[in-house]
């Protein structure tokens, strides 16, 4: 494998589809060795962004460098990445560690290492996804996780440059998908393999990645930390995407936030005085009374989950939402609920 990952630049690319865009001008830098999640709702171009940097498609303007070096035009064959699927594409007549060895045995004569090295490649890889016992299994005879291990190690077998996850847990249950991040996250960590994911799934990139790069509409609104892209969002569209959130009117006046006239702990210090609205997260609620209250609401539904309860509110009007907190003492279902706002985002 490379000694030195790979460094990846998206340079001003941007892609149509029958006039429709498709990816708006995107810029965007992968550092060497990093795990990076391309996160957004489905039509949001994170799966044709991956295609391009690949080189199965190409953009209408814009380039693509892989450590400086323009790779835009070269052929996918060329380009030295690897790819996993949501749909592994084993082959059902080959066993396990044939199918791991199969593209260091369909290169060139020339190109192709010696007979011994590919079988010991394909064993040591065999050790890495943890299914040495499988060597000589058929892929009908694994599970659906395992098969998405010898489609990892397969991809990791001709040593590619990058590596290229596109929904690599999708057609998984919920528990095998944990299991599986975990278990991706190790064998990054024991690789320093360039990688990009592709995931709609915020859990999955929160969790897996370094920094996680937020699409919406074919435009990139965010990269970030897990944690950055949590706590400081950049824009609604990236908030919305990244979880539940109450749109509450509210009001600066002098450099103070006010929501029904009541004080807001949120800084405005740079915002003029004027109409705004305040996006809340769920855990940034507090039951209180209802003469103490932002927000108030009728209670529909209380159930406890992780040591936290989730109280669905609806308010007058018809909205409902959801507030997460540890209070001890929890309403009835049709009680009537003041909340206290502990927090919120502000983006106009």
């Amino acid at each position: 494998m490379d000694p030195k990952p790979t460094t990846i630049a998206v340079e001003g690319i941007a892609k149509s589809f029958k006039g429709t865009p498709v990816l708006r001008d995107i810029n965007l830098e992968i550092r060497a060795g990093e795990l990076l999640a391309l996160l957004g709702p489905s039509g949001s171009g994170k799966t044709t962004l991956l295609r391009i940097i690949a080189g199965l498609e190409s953009p209408d303007s814009g380039r693509i460098t892989f450590s400086g070096a323009d790779t835009t035009r070269v052929p996918v064959q060329k380009r030295e990445v690897g790819f996993v699927f949501q749909h592994y594409a084993l082959f059902k007549h080959m066993t396990v560690a044939d199918n791991i060895a199969y593209g260091l045995n369909a290169r060139r004569r020339a190109d192709r290492p010696a007979r011994n090295e590919i079988a010991k490649r394909a064993r040591d890889l065999l050790d890495l996804i943890k299914l040495e016992k499988f060597a000589d299994h058929y892929p009908a005879q694994l599970s659906g996780g395992q098969r998405q291990r010898v489609a990892l190690a397969r991809a990791l077998a001709v040593e590619p440059r990058v590596l290229l996850l596109d929904e690599p847990f999708g057609a998984l249950d919920a528990q095998v998908r944990k299991d599986l991040r975990r278990w991706l996250r190790d064998i990054h960590q024991r690789t320093g393999q360039t990688t990009i994911f592709v995931t709609h799934d915020q859990e999955e990139a929160l969790e897996l990645s370094d920094r996680v790069a937020v699409l919406h509409a074919g435009r990139l609104e965010q990269v970030g930390t897990p944690i950055e892209v949590q706590d400081d969002p950049a824009s609604v569209a990236v908030l919305r995407f990244l979880g539940d959130a109450l749109d509450v009117a509210a009001e600066v006046r002098q450099h103070r936030l006010l929501v029904n006239d009541r004080f807001v702990l949120v800084d405005v210090a740079t915002r003029g005085d004027g109409p705004t609205r305040l996006h809340v997260r769920p855990w940034q609620f507090d039951l209180t009374s209802l003469e103490d209250a932002h927000v108030h609401g009728t209670v529909t539904s209380v159930y406890r989950a992780q040591g936290r309860a989730h109280v669905t509110i609806e308010r007058p009007g018809g909205a409902v939402f959801t507030i997460d907190t540890a209070q001890a003492a929890m309403p009835r279902i049709d009680e009537r609920v003041g909340l206290r706002i502990v927090g919120g985002h502000l983006f106009d």
